[in-house]
């Protein structure tokens, strides 16, 4: 896959640090099918390494335990040839992208690809922060009003994809009545936004195999790209599913595999049963993305990587967007957290523009984040 016959053989982990950073979305998120507030607040935790005397940030969940374990590891025993980091060393991957695309004084998106870019990087995105915010709104012309203007305020920032929650009769509120309302606040969205953009909807599982034909077809005027996590994964429904839509003329794509996905899930994709994977991007890791985005590209499978909440995922996959043959859209949470500069990452027409700056092209307040590690993170020295 590469090779690493630049880095000086001499050079290990010296310094592991985390903290949690916490930030704030520009507005409140409420629920979905299958949880209460989301809030405003993000918060997630922030691993600076150092390696010859080179640092390395990112998001990364590794325990302080793990982490001492790891103190002294040499960039040989850390780097593979054939998957980029060893498994040893899975838990600090991003962190370690980030050092790598430093030491080559390149962005991780030319080092992931292993191309040269002569033009800035451009990557399709969807705001994905359409949720149940309605909830306390009687009426559902309302309602529709509602969301109506924050897809506008998405629209109005730059955004031309959108996700949309549905799944409101699943817990929050009365099925029927819910479900008429996914149907409306969909199809007003589409009314405001225009027929270009493209619309995705996302139940959280919060459907089931008749509601989901009821949704789509009363939504078929606004043209979806993709149907998300109608209901847990299952083949057989989804093969009805498929069957039921090419009888009804839909073109609209299935995509699954955000949370605890069934096991066969990729199998069934290569079936021709799920048009999309969405293993979250942080959690399954870009190594195992890399590997699995070209078993999926043999078959036709496309990806788009789950990413929500966690701020640094937002840039990630940003990053690793042309590594992976297939990426349909970056799922994009807006959100601002103090000692983080993301100035280089604007949303304009649909898309981010990618700063080519080496790393993942963050700017980390290396002052304020070792004051904040001294109050409440961790800092390990070999």
């Amino acid at each position: 896959m590469t090779n690493f016959a630049d880095l000086e053989k001499t050079w290990r982990i010296e310094k592991i640090e985390q903290v949690i950073m916490k930030g704030e979305r520009r507005r409140l998120a409420g629920c979905n099918a299958r949880l209460g507030v989301h809030g405003k607040e993000v918060s997630f935790p922030l691993v600076r390494i150092t390696i010859g005397g080179i640092t390395g940030y990112s998001w990364s969940r590794v325990s302080r335990e793990a982490a001492e374990a790891m103190l002294g590891a040499t960039v040989s025993e850390i780097f593979s040839e054939e998957q980029w980091i060893d498994d040893r060393f899975q838990s600090i991957q991003f962190p370690l992208f980030d050092w790598l695309a430093k030491v080559r004084e390149i962005p991780v998106y030319e080092l992931l690809s292993q191309k040269k870019f002569s033009s800035p990087l451009q990557v399709p995105c969807y705001d994905t922060s359409l949720y149940f915010d309605d909830l306390h709104l009687s009426s559902e012309e309302a309602a529709v009003a509602l969301l109506q203007e924050e897809a506008m305020e998405g629209y109005n920032e730059g955004f031309r994809n959108f996700k949309i929650k549905v799944g409101r009769g699943a817990m929050h509120m009365d099925l029927m009545e819910g479900t008429k309302r996914d149907i409306a606040i969909v199809n007003g969205i589409r009314a405001v936004v225009g027929p270009e953009c493209n619309l995705a909807i996302d139940a959280n599982n919060g459907y089931n195999l008749n509601l989901t034909k009821h949704v789509l077809r009363e939504t078929a005027q606004s043209n979806l790209l993709w149907v998300e996590e109608a209901f847990h994964e299952d083949d057989r429904l989804y093969r009805n599913l498929k069957e039921w839509m090419a009888k009804e003329n839909l073109n609209v794509m299935i995509t699954d595999g955000e949370g605890q996905a069934a096991r066969p899930i990729v199998e069934w994709a290569e079936q021709g049963l799920i048009d999309a994977i969405q293993y979250d991007l942080r959690d399954y890791g870009i190594v195992n993305w890399l590997k699995l985005a070209k078993r999926l590209a043999k078959s036709g499978v496309k990806a788009a990587p789950h990413n929500y909440g966690g701020f640094y995922g937002n840039y990630a996959s940003a990053q690793v967007y042309p590594a992976i043959e297939g990426f349909l859209l970056v799922e994009w949470d807006p959100a601002q957290i103090p000692g983080i500069d993301t100035s280089g990452y604007r949303v304009q027409d649909g898309k981010i523009s990618v700063p080519s700056t080496p790393g993942f092209g963050l700017h980390v307040d290396e002052a304020f984040y070792e004051r904040q590690v001294r109050e409440s993170g961790w800092a390990l020295n070999r």
